[in-house]
């Protein structure tokens, strides 16, 4: 009896451990402090960025700001005769003279982009000397907040971090569960020029960045890194404690804290970035004065009030979707040791829960400043050289940052794109006449918070392959149709949308070419990162009519048609773009059975390229489905077939988005337990691991990190289970197998409707449709189709029977 008495309470207890510390969609958690940037906990406020690492005897935390970069205004005019090769380089191309094109191709090249800036590493130092035990360190997304506790000696010592958006400041709050047993100093170091103050308890720090910085994959260049301090964008950065029973003294240019039980630390960051058009050490924002104002109105305000006005702030966009993907019957692990048991095949359906709701956090924390969109990293970077600058690369990653925030409900994180896509078109428009002689603007493969647009390649010594696209324009003309369809906003169409995407479709218009043969091309062309194999052997990337060029401004053409129509404007300019889009070169299919990338049915010289910009039409455009388009459906398959399931991480990203566009849901899941797959942080490695993955923090692994997978693994979850068009809602598109039982609340349909959908054993139970303006819609689950129309604040319950 005794025993079964024992193994009866010792289960119980085991089911208590469970209920208290259940396996969570929410919470990111590990037994042990952060040794590499791949395992901080990464905070942010949509400007301000905190990367923590919860360190016991040093807590490192890496700050960051988005309008903190390199440079200054770009000089958009640098090239301003390079237009004047363009004939040479089409009549090469007549001739099928592709090395000369390629070679002539170099002339069509500017400055490189500038680099996103690492503002610096503040450090709380404690006085620990005893050993540590009970050690926890977590990252809560429903709430922002991050927590740290630990015992030593029999004293339980707690961090809560945060970083307010309605209060502009990052909190920290520390505790001791015994009296003057939390005793700790701050100090801060950077890799950009600073010098610090202290000044009535407030630790001050001014600094400024570099006007000038060389791309990382530039290697060992003379003067990498240009700093002048009469130039640069210049930063502040405060720090003060408020504690009610302990010590607060200035020691070594920093803050002292002793015999405490409770501190608050307040950071406020500000800088002098006032535009993209404004020279920041002459014409700039008064740094030291914002970043003062921040921190006298937080200080007026207690703790609770601080943190709750961050946590309804947040809420206000989180809470707006949610996903249950069914029972699981995974333990309740760490993060890294979960991510790594998932990575081995096992069933975790809160993982890919969490995984989902991560992406839209992170896009919450990353992307809520005026025309400074989330850039490659994210705002979260540690190097005054980052991988690719950590820019705006827009050939891909930049669009692909925000192909979830319109339908998983973040519509307001778009905006930062939006408005920088008006900054583009400024220098676009410099860019498209003095480049291309062409109309309208354009923006090219990178781009900076200078809203810089042109090619890159420092004037002829870029390989054109990765340099000379000039697609941007018409790519990111897209996302402003998507915000118009997703929310039904027709003053956004007409006062800043049609403008935009009127100008962008100049561009392509003036732009495109006869190809001798009765279609339009664009010439010259090239297919992002991608090479070609010419029948006689040449391998090279310059060309005409490459299939990602014509899709993309097919794309823009149709839409910019649809804008014009709804506001009852430009007849004429309609008319052309019409006649234009039934000239464009078609698809075509090659011998494999493919979807062919080039104008002629060339080989790759590596098949399996991460890239997959000709599939556009397919994801994230609208002009290829299985349904209305089935042969170039089944090339787009064959396609994927093709190159294979193996890639980096934004690739895998956007591969599963198109096999859900293509409704196969379990190669869609299969791909996105791919982008689980667990990868050691970069400084661990002996060298880069082939192909992508996810870091012990879930941070998106390229590697080196890039969080574009992070956002495109989110909106692929979305693409699998809601599909839509400008006139058609499809239910459960792509739902894979292994998500049998499940439901989703919130999530956004083109034409204004947000649905709540229910399933169980892969059958749809219900879905309710919410409009949030009058109209009209069709409903499609399976070979149901139902028509539905519905006044602003209706809804209509869809079932299958």
């Amino acid at each position: 009896m005794k025993k079964i008495k024992i193994i009866l309470l010792t289960g119980l207890a085991f089911l208590l451990a469970n209920q208290i510390l259940a396996q969570s969609d929410h919470i990111l958690w590990y037994k042990q402090a952060a040794k590499h940037f791949e395992e901080t906990l990464v905070l942010g406020n949509g400007k301000m960025g905190a990367s923590v690492f919860g360190g016991i005897k040093s807590d490192k935390i890496y700050l960051n700001d988005a309008t903190l970069w390199s440079g200054e205004p770009v000089n958009a005019n640098m090239n301003p005769e390079a237009y004047k090769n363009i004939p040479a380089i089409r009549e090469a191309l007549k001739n099928e003279n592709y090395q000369l094109a390629n070679e002539l191709n170099k002339k069509l090249q500017g400055s490189f982009s500038e680099s996103f800036a690492p503002l610096g590493t503040m450090s709380i130092n404690f006085k620990h000397k005893k050993s540590v035990e009970k050690y926890y360190r977590e990252l809560d997304i429903s709430t922002a907040i991050a927590k740290v506790s630990y015992e030593i000696s029999g004293v339980k010592y707690t961090r809560e971090y945060f970083v307010s958006h309605p209060d502009k400041v990052m909190i920290i709050k520390l505790t001791a569960s015994k009296k003057k047993a939390l005793n700790f100093d701050i100090d801060f170091n950077s890799k950009l020029k600073f010098k610090t103050s202290v000044d009535k308890n407030v630790f001050a720090v001014n600094g400024y960045a570099p006007y000038h910085t060389e791309p990382s994959y530039r290697g060992m260049v003379k003067d990498a890194v240009v700093f002048d301090p009469n130039r640069g964008t210049r930063f502040t950065s405060l720090f003060e404690v408020k504690s009610t029973d302990g010590k607060i003294t200035v020691k070594n240019d920093g803050l002292e804290l002793q015999n405490a039980s409770e501190a608050i630390i307040y950071v406020s960051i500000a800088t002098s970035f006032s535009g993209f058009d404004k020279n920041p050490a002459t014409e700039g924002l008064d740094h030291q004065a914002k970043a003062s104002g921040q921190l006298l109105k937080a200080l007026t305000k207690t703790y609770a009030d601080l943190k709750t006005a961050h946590i309804n702030d947040y809420q206000h966009f989180f809470n707006r979707v949610q996903l249950n993907l069914g029972k699981t019957s995974a333990p309740n692990l760490p993060a890294d040791e979960r991510l790594k048991r998932y990575d081995k095949g096992k069933e975790d359906k809160m993982l890919e829960v969490l995984y989902f709701q991560f992406g839209r956090y992170l896009l919450i924390s990353s992307s809520r400043t005026k025309a400074v969109p989330a850039n490659l990293q994210g705002i979260w970077n540690p190097h005054i050289r980052p991988p690719w600058s950590s820019n705006y690369t827009m050939n891909i990653n930049l669009e692909e940052n925000y192909w979830l925030a319109e339908n998983t409900n973040l519509s307001e994180m778009h905006l930062p794109l939006i408005d920088f896509i008006g900054n583009l078109a400024k220098t676009g428009k410099i860019t498209a006449k003095t480049f291309y002689d062409a109309d309208g603007w354009t923006a090219c493969h990178n781009s900076d918070i200078w809203a810089m647009s042109n090619p890159v390649g420092d004037f002829g010594k870029g390989d054109p392959v990765w340099a000379n696209w000039n697609m941007g324009g018409a790519w990111l003309s897209t996302h402003l149709w998507e915000h118009y369809i997703f929310t039904q906003d027709i003053d956004f169409l007409k006062d800043k949308g049609y403008p935009l995407m009127k100008g962008a479709t100049q561009f392509c218009l003036s732009w495109l070419v006869e190809d001798g043969k009765g279609h339009l091309i664009t010439s010259p062309s090239t297919s992002p990162e991608n090479v070609f194999i010419t029948t006689d052997g040449y391998k090279g990337s310059t060309l005409y009519g490459g299939t990602a060029d014509l899709s993309m401004i097919r794309e823009c053409l149709q839409q910019t048609i649809k804008a014009s129509e709804i506001l009852g404007v430009d007849n004429e300019f309609r008319t052309g773009m019409q006649q234009a889009l039934a000239k464009l070169y078609p698809y075509q299919i090659g011998k494999k059975g493919n979807l062919q990338e080039w104008y002629f049915d060339w080989e790759d010289v590596e098949p399996q390229h991460r890239h997959q910009s000709h599939l556009f039409g397919l994801y994230p455009g609208h002009q290829v489905t299985p349904d209305q388009t089935p042969n170039l459906a089944n090339a787009c398959r064959k396609t994927l077939e093709i190159k294979g399931d193996e890639a980096t991480g934004w690739s895998i990203g956007w591969r599963i988005n198109l096999w859900a566009r293509l409704w196969d849901g379990n190669h869609a899941y299969k791909l996105y337990r791919q982008l689980l797959h667990a990868v050691e942080p970069d400084g661990v490695k002996i060298k880069m691991q082939k192909g992508g993955g996810t870091y012990p923090n879930l941070l998106d692994a390229h590697p080196p990190f890039q969080i574009d997978g992070n956002f495109s693994g989110a909106a692929a979850v979305a693409e699998m289970l809601l599909q839509s068009t400008d006139d058609k809602i499809i239910l459960l598109p792509a739902l894979p197998d292994a998500w049998a039982n499940g439901s989703v609340k919130g999530l956004v349909a083109r034409g204004g409707f947000v649905l709540d959908i229910e399933w169980e054993k892969g059958k749809l139970v219900s879905a309710i449709i919410y409009s949030k303006t009058n109209a009209n819609t069709k409903v499609k689950y399976n070979k149901t189709v139902k028509e539905i129309a519905l006044k602003e604040g209706e809804s209509y319950r869809f079932t299958a029977n």
